[in-house]
């Protein structure tokens, strides 16, 4: 006998100042109810960009991989991150490392990469005593209120973004690329559009040009989807932008972006480009056993500054090919 089909899932609360909130009674196995729900909750997120899911009471880390593998078929491993994670199970993982005190800007995960999350999922397992929201913004929204001569610029240029792999700052060449023999990075590099160079100490420096402008590949929606504010460093603290240039030079720094000429971002584009971010966040504070699904390329995801621990849980779902999403500019290696 076909078992009964699931009852609808209630209207999300909506309010603009937040992501949609649907309340939820799972009544057993969380897993359970994200795979019968799974259509329901993925259309809600296209609708929307973002989701947060109020009810299901995840508590650790296998409850929750199992959730993230009932809601994608999918689930990535992170290639060229740019601070290093934790595997807490297949396909589960920590946060980005980021100092609690310090704003972490909204950007889109792996925007500067051949392949990215078509979906991230985070799940809460414990929530910080105040602050520390993973707070997103609507990429086209961003898109349309950004400076039209800007936003020609970036169509047309893309942007630039260099790493130096120091080995004390950021990930390792280990741990971005999976393997520190040269050949296999060398030959990640090369089919994956990134310009490289090793010093004569053996420190990697890379190069990569992105477009900074793309169209969500199931909607056609134009989106600022980059990490051009993210990475750069105006948006770092000045003590720690002072320390890092008197550490390693202007010109390596473990990560910074450029226009896609390789001209410096100017310090108030950047603060504008943040300023507009600012403008467009929407937040809900964390609860423990909340589930967030936010759709990567239409909607940039940020932290918040928080007190007292905090526990999130990530996944990367749904790979998507950057030549999927209508470049604006030739990715190249520069």
């Amino acid at each position: 006998m076909a078992s009964p089909p699931s009852p609808p899932l209630p209207v999300p609360l909506l309010r603009p100042d937040r992501p949609p909130v649907l309340l939820v009674e799972p009544g057993g196995d969380p897993a359970r109810w994200a795979a019968r729900h799974r259509d329901a909750l993925r259309a809600l997120v296209t609708e929307h960009g973002a989701l947060l899911v109020r009810g299901l009471g995840l508590r650790d880390a296998a409850g929750t991989a199992a959730v993230f593998a009932a809601l994608s078929d999918d689930l990535m491993a992170e290639t060229e991150s740019f601070a290093p994670r934790r595997a807490r199970a297949t396909g589960t993982y920590t946060t980005t490392p980021w100092p609690p005190n310090q704003q972490m800007c909204p950007h889109h995960e792996l925007s500067y990469a051949m392949e990215f999350p078509g979906l991230m999922f985070f799940a809460c397992l414990r929530a910080p005593d105040d602050g520390g929201a993973t707070a997103v913004a609507d990429a086209s929204a961003v898109l349309d209120a950004l400076p039209r001569r800007l936003v020609r610029r970036f169509a047309r240029q893309g942007w630039l973004l260099t790493r130096t792999y120091n080995g004390e700052i950021g990930a390792s060449v280990a741990e971005a690329f999976g393997t520190d023999d040269r050949a296999a990075v060398e030959h990640h590099c090369r089919t994956h559009a990134i310009a490289y160079r090793w010093q004569p100490d053996g420190t990697l420096c890379t190069r990569q040009r992105r477009s900074a402008v793309v169209r969500h590949p199931a909607t056609g929606r134009r989106c600022w989807f980059n990490q051009v504010a993210f990475l750069n460093e105006w948006t770092l603290a000045p003590d720690i932008r002072a320390y890092l240039v008197d550490s390693y030079g202007p010109d390596g720094l473990p990560f910074n972006t450029r226009y896609g000429n390789g001209d410096p971002l100017e310090p108030e584009t950047v603060e504008l480009l943040n300023g507009v971010y600012q403008a467009h966040t929407r937040r809900t504070p964390w609860r423990s056993g909340d589930l967030l699904l936010v759709d990567n390329i239409r909607t940039a995801h940020g932290r918040e500054p928080f007190h007292g621990r905090r526990e999130i849980l990530v996944a990367l779902a749904d790979r998507v090919s950057l030549t999927d999403c209508s470049p604006t500019i030739e990715v190249t290696a520069v």
